[in-house]
């Protein structure tokens, strides 16, 4: 906790979070059309 949040983890973090959103987008997109 009391490290700081530009030493890795933190753009690691936003990292994961960002991939993990793509990830919903592009599954939703790919649902979306195939229904």
């Amino acid at each position: 906790m009391g490290e700081h949040k530009d030493n890795g983890y933190g753009s690691g973090f936003a990292l994961v979070v960002v991939l993990f959103i793509l990830l919903i987008i592009v599954g939703a997109a790919y649902i979306g059309w195939g229904s």
